[in-house]
Formats: C-alpha cells, structure tokens, sequence
C-alpha cells in the first residue's frame, strides 16, 4: 500500500485506531510511512457527520480563557500579539491566551495584514484579532450552517477555500489542515491566494514527537477518523515543495493536552467522559500537581523539538 504523501510502499506499517473522543471505539485503519513517517488514514468513512457532532464547541484548542473581563483580555492579547501593554503583560503571564496567538505573533503582523483563516469553525481566533482593531479579516469553514456576520469587516463563509478569490498577507489553517482529505490541492490553492511575501500558516500534530512513540495508538491527537494525516516533519517539508512551498519555520508548541489526553485513552476514558479531565477536571484521574508536571514536560518537549503538534512557517518559492 503506498503513501499517499510520498508514493513510498516500503515498510509500511498499518495500525488499527479506535475513535475515543465521543467514545465510539470504531476501529480505523491508519497507515505508517516507512519513508516520510506520515500516518495517515487508509478509507476515509463515506459519511463523517456522525463525528463531528458539535466538534467545533468541543476541541479543546477552541476553549478561550474569559476568566477575565474583556477589556484586561484585549490587553492580554495585544500584548501576545505586538508585544504592547505592561498591563497586557502581566495578564499575560497569569492568564494565558488562546492557542494560536503565539504563531501568529512570529509572523509580526500589523493591523493592514489582510488575514483569510480556513477551517476557522464559528471564527473564535478571528473575533479575537478583530476585537484588538484588525479589520481586513475573512474566514471560511465548509462545516458551519450558515455564514456569520459578525461586524462590517468580519465575517465566516460557509463553504471550502475555492469559494475565496481575493489576496492574502496571511493565511491560517489552525488545526485545519488534519482534517483535510486532498490537502496538496488546498495548498496549491492557497499558494494562489497569497501574495508575493505573504505567510501560510499550519498548526497542526506531528506525529515525529516524543508522543507518538511513548504512546502509539493511544497518542490522544491521532483522533480518528477525523484526523486524516498526522504529519511528520520530513512529510510536512514534502508536502510543502509539492504546493509550491518552502517551510522557512517551526515552532513546537504542544502542552500538556498529549500526556492527561493519551493517559485517558489507555485507560479507555474517551475525552467527553464525565470521568475526562477535559470535562471534569476535579474528579478526573489526574492531581493538579500532575498536570503542573506535564505542563513543564510538554514545555521541554518543544523545547528539544518532539513535542506533538507544531505550527510551520511557509513561504512561496521563487
């Protein structure tokens, strides 16, 4: 069987991966490059929608600290994203801001960056940046009901990325990308879509991370079957050239989500379990001093590069 990444048929090996987000424990069979390391999905279920019921409210990259009051979160986030504010800075420190942010800061963006997020769900990481006076912002998410209109200069487009024609500076698959089935096909398109110096920004997991080998098929971002490649580093870079990209950066930013994630599936606790740390926190398996624990392991796996997810910098080649 060969891969659909690299075209390799050697040494191949195949893994059967239980869907355990909802608990379904439906077997799907996944492949494993011998040569670019990619795992990826063999048959991709005929109808998907009993997997994604109300995926967007449940991924747990989506849920947003609103712990404080929004005028302290614009703060925050301003500082997160231009490094301006000492108020923002503190808040910083104490209340972390969403997963996303951190990426986008290295692309040192400004406020005329036109900014297109693909996948983008109801737009929460959209909302965000507009919320700190970003107003040339676009996304486009084929699984929402409807197109939302939030103010005059953000909006969500219910449909695929072909639907888009205008011109990017920044163009965002936030934990998108793994969900796409003919991904050099979106990246080629994506390629047109940018401009001349723009960025392509891919957050996704890597499945050449210290999780995938301490865990296997309980590796808690494999999450099957919605995942249909789970890259490599080697098979991102392939990936890229193929669209007519370079990757020019990477940043690992994993967190503790991979260790309490991939512990429960051991255990056979799917993520939406009353028993889930995800939805339980206090009467989970895991003490606050555990998860601190994983927190600084996680912050040592990126920092050694094997953490398991890792936003990628793309460039057009010239």
């Amino acid at each position: 069987m060969k891969c659909k990444i690299c075209g390799n048929s050697k040494e191949n090996k195949t893994y059967k991966i239980k869907e355990m987000m909802f608990g379904l424990r439906e077997e799907f069979s996944y492949l494993k490059c011998g040569e670019c390391g990619c795992l990826q999905i063999i048959e991709v279920p005929e109808d998907l929608s009993n997997y994604y019921e109300n995926y967007h409210q449940n991924k747990t990259f989506s849920k947003i600290n609103l712990g404080i009051m929004k005028k302290f979160r614009i703060l925050r986030d301003k500082y997160t994203l231009l490094g301006e504010g000492l108020i923002g800075k503190v808040l910083y420190k104490f209340f972390p801001p969403i997963d996303g942010l951190e990426a986008i800061k290295k692309v040192r963006i400004n406020k005329n960056t036109r900014i297109l997020d693909v996948g983008c769900g109801t737009g929460t990481l959209l909302k965000i940046i507009n919320d700190l006076g970003f107003n040339k912002l676009l996304g486009v998410d084929l699984y929402i009901k409807d197109d939302i209109i939030y103010n005059d200069v953000l909006k969500i487009i219910k449909g695929p990325i072909f639907s888009i024609q205008e011109k990017w500076d920044l163009i965002i698959f936030n934990h998108s990308f793994e969900h796409i089935f003919n991904q050099i096909k979106v990246l080629k398109y994506a390629n047109q879509l940018l401009n001349k110096n723009g960025t392509c920004l891919i957050r996704i997991p890597v499945v050449s991370s210290f999780a995938w080998d301490q865990y296997g098929i309980d590796w808690v971002q494999i999450d099957a079957p919605r995942h249909f490649f789970l890259h490599s580093i080697k098979s991102m870079k392939i990936i890229a050239e193929k669209s007519g990209f370079q990757v020019v950066d990477i940043l690992f930013d994993s967190n503790e989500f991979q260790f309490w994630g991939s512990e429960q599936y051991k255990r056979d606790i799917p993520l939406l379990s009353p028993k889930s740390y995800f939805k339980n926190p206090k009467y989970s398996i895991f003490s606050k001093k555990q998860i601190k624990y994983f927190k600084r392991k996680a912050e040592r796996l990126n920092q050694k590069k094997i953490g398991d997810q890792a936003a990628f910098y793309l460039k057009k080649n010239v």
